[in-house]
């Protein structure tokens, strides 16, 4: 019984990474891409005007941002430093942990192009709403720290190209050209899945014991009780440290357990936008006022659009079985790529746990935020 029952977690471990392992390569080598096209210091400069149109700005750059909850704070911090007004820094707060080059390539290779869509015109929606309110109802400090007048933020040239402006590929140096896909490709792997190896892996195993556990009674259950979706999902999903990538095998397996794709989408809305440590960054950082609106924006948004596309896309996710015992065996790319991040998710795992053993340190999969990008 017991060996039965390791056999099946193993299996439905195997299938989930199957699910989203090639996309999850493809997407952290874009957000490679959009690194190099899109430096922290450019962001920090377009972020600094106090009106609406910086609120815009924020939600469409944290959309590729590979930028988990956690590691987002330390952006904030920085933009916060730099002059950027509170409502912008609460819209990109919230967009960008909930999407990410990244996170959006697995929505899609696991729940398709309408969920995908769905997923990040409401993470605007919502961004932009919290920003607004902060702009409304939060008073601005008066700041003499600001891209004109700080030295830290002055751009300055290096290795061929200005730091704080998209890069120029056709301006950089002959010698750079060679190494910008190097570039592209070190920190695609070792720093952006480097920092998400671990909770990624969490992630997948917590979704294989939920698919292995589940009750058979409980998807009953749970469509005899619609309000049950949301509020077990919801419940679960805010205080709960997960980065948007990591949250999708669990999104993908309560959708296995009975929860509806409404139930799912707040998972993978409020569990990437939100969690203790950002709320108490939050308080800190921006003030009580902020903190409510923050909250209640991405609660108050994720029910919403959970509900309605419930409501509108009922049968939209009913094809995604994948746990269903007649699916076909996943395909050669689909097993190579599981390999290769299986691989680089040990790689990186028991790398990063050897120098913090070294250095005395705690890891981010301990509950340490990871440092950022």
């Amino acid at each position: 019984m017991v060996k039965e029952l390791i056999l099946e977690l193993l299996a439905n471990f195997w299938i989930l990474l199957n699910s989203i392992a090639f996309f999850i390569l493809i997407g952290v080598v874009i957000a490679g891409i959009f690194k190099l096209l899109l430096p922290d210091a450019f962001i920090k400069k377009h972020l600094g005007e106090h009106n609406f149109m910086a609120n815009i700005k924020a939600a469409v750059f944290g959309i590729p941002l590979p930028l988990c909850s956690c590691s987002v704070i330390p952006f904030v911090s920085a933009l916060k430093k730099s002059g950027a007004s509170r409502s912008a820094i609460q819209t990109f707060l919230i967009s960008t942990p909930i999407t990410g080059a990244d996170s959006i390539m697995a929505t899609y290779g696991v729940f398709g192009w309408l969920f995908t869509l769905y997923r990040v015109v409401t993470s605007v929606i919502i961004s932009m709403l919290a920003g607004l309110l902060t702009l409304l109802l939060v008073k601005e400090e008066a700041t003499e720290s600001n891209s004109e007048n700080n030295p830290s933020m002055q751009f300055k040239p290096v290795s061929g190209h200005i730091i704080g402006k998209p890069l120029n590929i056709n301006v950089v140096k002959a010698e750079d050209k060679q190494n910008i896909f190097q570039q592209v490709l070190s920190y695609a792997f070792d720093d952006i899945y480097k920092d998400i190896a671990r909770a990624l892996m969490i992630g997948l195993i917590l979704g294989a014991l939920i698919i292995t556990f589940m009750p058979e009674n409980l998807a009953e259950y749970i469509s005899a009780n619609p309000l049950m979706n949301y509020v077990l999902v919801l419940a679960v999903s805010v205080p709960l440290y997960v980065c948007a990538t990591a949250s999708i095998p669990l999104g993908l397996s309560l959708l296995s357990a009975g929860f509806s794709p409404g139930a799912a989408f707040i998972f993978l809305t409020a569990g990437p936008a939100t969690n203790t440590i950002t709320m108490s960054v939050v308080m800190k950082t921006l003030g009580k006022t902020s903190l409510v609106i923050y909250l209640s924006s991405v609660i108050i948004g994720s029910l919403i659009f959970g509900f309605a596309f419930d409501s509108f896309f009922p049968e939209s996710l009913g094809q995604m079985l994948i746990f269903d015992e007649h699916e076909e065996e996943a395909g050669f790319v689909a097993q190579v790529s599981s390999v290769i991040l299986l691989y680089l998710s040990l790689k990186y795992i028991i790398n990063k746990d050897a120098k913090l053993i070294k250095s005395g340190g705690c890891s981010s999969g301990g509950g340490c935020c990871s440092s950022g990008t």
